[in-house]
């Protein structure tokens, strides 16, 4: 008997197998391509994921021997945000605008300036971004008023995966939290932001906890892919709740840290909390519960830009071991990561990266031990604000790409004055749908036991105590670097 975990990402879809004694049995990745049809565009074709999908299902099962009947349940990880419209009989009306698709900060000021920030928190607890699902609708209602009157369904994008699979129409509240069109702390559609984006009820899919059972894969599906028996569907989650799914960050006072293209602190919690100034994402969590989440946009894409880009010819290494041989300080050099704007805490799109104190004694070394520390700070300006909340932060655990570094881990125990946990697995959103796919199929009590089964610290990294003091006197002025700089990155970006 196994579980598949099926992670939809952005350019590429992860598909995992899980088996009854808890252990990763196989995994496959497929590409698809991203279109950009216009300046600040992203788009995706959903029949793209559907036909990569079945092709990855059926490579898995040919690819590590899995009987044709072996397959129990399948859950979904998924990425968040986009819009998936379906006519009458189903057909996809138009591509799907992504997460990363930025044509909507008009309707992102209309929906701000209709409601308020004090509104939107009582009705959404969020702020409306040009990521989230709501600006996507007035858009279109906007723009291309033909495809709005012929709307019968609205998906996100793993939604559309599960109905591919099962004829159904459902969401989970994870993902259903970032549309800006759930009322997140009752769990449920936000009747008063449905009438003003104009959505019909019937439009809806059905809400689900993520653990829980949606519908069975279809007998004509299951032919197509060469599959057998009753094969349960289950809701899954977005991508950052089904990766914390993935971390084991599932209990009140676990904290993870994702270091990937942009870094995502999130912190789950057993009630509904919400930051007035709605600087950071109040979610419904994959276990039930909930999750605060803050996002910066570029994290391990800053080290990344700054060896592939700047430093070309020089390897990560080399350039990572100079960055060893400096202090903590850099030289009192300071990095701003906001090399793509800013989400958490500003939600600045005009924000720039920028290296300040350069002086005659700088060295390359310098510059990329105060990138890695202007990343940490960013990341702490999320952890202050679960502090000033009073979520509890217990445990944090740090995980991908960036998280390959032991210098950058030891910065951020050392940022943070917090150890850092190390865990066993680093598989993340595929993890996660997997063991919803099994929780749903009663293989594990709950999800908070399915993450102890199989998620286990392997190594804690201690902060050194004089680098924490060190920090706590850089960090301040880190944050007054923004307010001085945000009047002079909004006029350069109307140069």
């Amino acid at each position: 008997m196994i579980f598949l975990g099926i992670d939809l990402g952005t350019s590429s879809v992860k598909i995992l197998a899980l088996n009854e004694s808890n252990n990763i049995i196989g995994e496959i990745t497929k590409e698809y391509p991203i279109h950009f049809p216009h300046d600040k565009w992203a788009e995706q074709n959903p029949e793209d994921w559907w036909g990569i999908t079945k092709k990855a299902i059926r490579e898995l099962m040919h690819k590590y021997n899995l009987p044709k009947d072996s397959v129990r349940a399948i859950s979904f990880s998924g990425q968040m945000h986009g819009l998936v419209v379906l006519d009458k009989d189903n057909n996809v009306l138009l591509p799907c605008i992504l997460w990363c698709d930025n044509r909507t900060e008009a309707e992102c000021d209309d929906i701000t300036n209709h409601f308020g920030t004090k509104n939107l928190r009582r009705l959404v607890g969020n702020k409306a971004l040009s990521g989230f699902t709501a600006p996507k609708i007035l858009w279109v209602k906007k723009n291309k008023p033909e495809v709005f009157e012929r709307i019968e369904h609205i998906l996100l994008p793993k939604d559309y995966l599960n109905f591919c699979l099962s004829g159904g129409f459902s969401t989970d509240m994870s993902d259903a939290s970032g549309t800006l069109f759930l009322d997140v702390e009752n769990r449920t559609w936000s009747k008063e932001m449905c009438e003003y984006l104009g959505i019909k009820e019937k439009w809806l899919p059905k809400l689900y906890e993520s653990f829980e059972v949606t519908g069975v894969v279809s007998e004509s599906v299951k032919a197509e892919l060469g599959l057998q028996g009753e094969i349960l569907v289950v809701a899954g989650a977005g991508d950052q709740a089904a990766g914390a799914i993935g971390t084991g960050t599932v209990t009140e006072g676990i904290v993870s840290v994702a270091m990937g293209t942009s870094g995502v602190v999130f912190a789950a919690h057993e009630v509904f909390s919400c930051d007035n100034e709605l600087r950071l994402h109040s979610f419904c969590h994959a276990n039930g519960k909930y999750h605060s989440m803050g996002v910066m946009l570029s994290a391990a894409n800053s080290l990344k830009w700054w060896v592939e880009d700047i430093n070309k010819g020089v390897s990560y290494d080399e350039l990572l071991n100079e960055a060893e041989e400096v202090e903590s300080g850099s030289g009192k050099l300071i990095f701003l990561p906001y090399l793509m704007g800013e989400r958490t805490p500003y939600a600045d799109a005009d924000a720039k990266g920028c290296f300040i104190g350069l002086n005659m004694n700088t060295r390359r070394g310098h510059m990329t031990r105060a990138l890695l520390e202007g990343v940490a700070f960013g990341l702490n300006d999320s952890l202050e604000i679960l502090r000033e909340l009073q979520i509890p932060i217990k445990k944090i655990r740090v995980f991908g790409g960036g998280a390959k570094s032991s210098l950058w881990k030891q910065i951020l125990a050392d940022v943070f004055d917090s150890e850092i946990e190390e865990i066993n697995i680093n598989q993340g959103g595929a993890l996660g749908a997997a063991i919803l796919a099994a929780t749903g199929a009663g293989h594990f009590k709950g999800v908070s036991s399915g993450c102890e089964e199989i998620i286990k610290v392997t190594n804690i990294i201690t902060p050194i105590k004089t680098n924490c003091k060190k920090y706590k006197k850089i960090y301040p002025l880190y944050k007054r670097l923004y307010n001085d700089l945000s009047g002079w990155f909004k006029e350069s970006s109307q140069i």
